[in-house]
């Protein structure tokens, strides 16, 4: 792939950067106004100019160039094997001959800081590529993460399209789903639904209201984890709308919300960058369960299921489009990854949002098992299986449960208490309330929330 500007801007930025080029060598390392019109010309289509600008970059950039070099690297010009020599010379690091190699190793050095005109660089760049990224990435823009570390996912804004108060239609109409099929599994207010994972692949983002409550299903394929967000925040007249970016941030997408266009972490729901940025909003997140269609379907007869209406001419047959993505241990793209306990691909259950954020391998739960356990001083109950990627996490008292034949029931001290989306009940009515929770790859909960953090041990 290479990047071109558009023609006619390709001109005119040609004709405006001659006479810096030619007085480029006499200006002084200091000139902040040079560096950033040396990186400007990274973007240029003219081999020329790109040489021009990588020399005085080497030269008199210092590690401010960093940042931008990376950048350019990652698009196939003839400077590549400069831009990397550049890069040794600037860093003294060898991570490699590609944009990946480079961009894992910025991730790890947060004191490679850029010059102070980087998000013009950006802007322009992403602009490039598609014009309607300047509303996302401008200059002067507020951010809470590394403006650096935003890389392009490979689609432009709403390539990939969300589902907004999609069409449902009742199990019994469901016939494209086969029994063993994976759904993401919601109830609220007594209102269940069930989202297939073949039709979220090719949208990823879902807004929609449930029981009453409006929310969004925020899925990133790269890193699966579906989240269920409440996009109903206090204060505010409307419940936010998301959508896909375009954009990534450590192989994991920014959604932007339509108000604002403000981007947002997918894995934390946080305003990232835009608008909304450091004002403290955090989406809250609810419970959202992975099955299997028979298995939600049996214990949810009255649901509704996403009809294969959606408006969009899409392949929605099973394992389209990331069947091979899913199937590998490798990552498309960067995410550095420094805590080994897991491969960067292993699916762990994450729980969200209560006294303490904790991890559990998928694999604990091979078979269909009940986990009793703690998060922090937090007495849990986990229900699982490894095989339909189905965890359930419930605060508990502390009592110990364990599974029955039965698996819409576990049974403590004699008992049989009943499994449901909202909490555990016992005969007598008393509840344990579900905790929110998702599964995820190792290396976007390792990432974003858990590097370091608390990891129960497979069992």
């Amino acid at each position: 792939m290479r990047l071109f500007i558009r023609p006619i801007a390709a001109a005119l930025f040609a004709i405006f950067l001659t006479f810096p080029v030619m007085q480029a060598r006499a200006q002084d390392a200091g000139d902040a106004g040079q560096r950033a019109r040396m990186a400007d010309q990274l973007l240029s289509d003219n081999g020329f100019l790109r040489r021009i600008a990588v020399d005085w970059l080497v030269d008199k950039g210092g590690s401010k160039a960093v940042s931008a070099l990376i950048r350019a690297l990652r698009f196939e010009t003839a400077e590549a094997p400069e831009i990397v020599a550049a890069l040794e010379k600037l860093t003294g690091a060898k991570p490699g001959n590609d944009w990946k190699s480079w961009m894992l190793w910025l991730q790890q050095h947060p004191e490679i800081t850029p010059h102070k005109d980087y998000d013009r660089f950006l802007s322009a760049f992403f602009a490039a590529l598609d014009p309607k990224f300047v509303s996302l990435v401008y200059p002067s823009m507020p951010h809470t993460i590394r403006l650096e570390e935003i890389v392009w996912g490979g689609v432009k804004k709403d390539a990939i399209p969300p589902l907004d108060d999609p069409a449902l239609i009742p199990a019994s109409e469901a016939d494209y789903l086969t029994p063993e099929e994976l759904v993401f599994g919601v109830e609220i207010n007594g209102d269940a639904r069930a989202y297939p994972l073949r039709i979220m692949d090719w949208h990823e983002m879902l807004n929609d209201v449930v029981g009453g409550v409006p929310v969004s299903l925020a899925y990133c394929t790269l890193c699966g984890s579906g989240i269920l967000f409440e996009t109903a925040i206090k204060g505010r007249e409307k419940p936010f709308r998301f959508g896909s970016s375009g954009l990534l941030y450590r192989s994991n997408k920014l959604m932007y919300d339509r108000e604002t266009n403000s981007l947002w972490n997918q894995f934390t729901g946080e305003p990232a960058a835009g608008p909304l940025a450091g004002s403290g909003i955090t989406l809250s997140a609810r419970p959202v369960v992975i099955t299997n269609w028979q298995a939600w379907r049996a214990s949810h007869p009255e649901t509704k299921v996403l009809s294969l209406d959606t408006g969009f001419e899409r392949d929605y047959r099973p394992g389209q489009p990331y069947g091979d993505y899913f199937a590998s241990k490798e990552l498309i793209f960067p995410a550095y990854l420094d805590d080994g306990r897991l491969g960067a691909k292993d699916y762990v259950f994450a729980l969200r949002g209560g006294a303490a954020d904790k991890a559990w391998p998928l694999a604990a739960f091979k078979g269909g098992v009940v986990i009793n356990d703690m998060a922090g001083a937090v007495p849990l109950t986990l229900i699982g299986n490894e095989e339909s990627q189905t965890v359930r996490a419930y605060r508990t008292d502390g009592r110990v449960f364990e599974k029955t034949g039965n698996p819409g029931e576990v049974r403590s001290g004699g008992e049989a208490w009943q499994v449901t989306e909202e909490a555990l009940r016992s005969p007598e009515g008393e509840a344990f309330p579900r905790l929110p929770g998702h599964i995820a790859y190792w290396f976007a909960w390792s990432g974003y929330l858990g590097a370091g953090g608390e990891l129960a041990e497979a069992r």
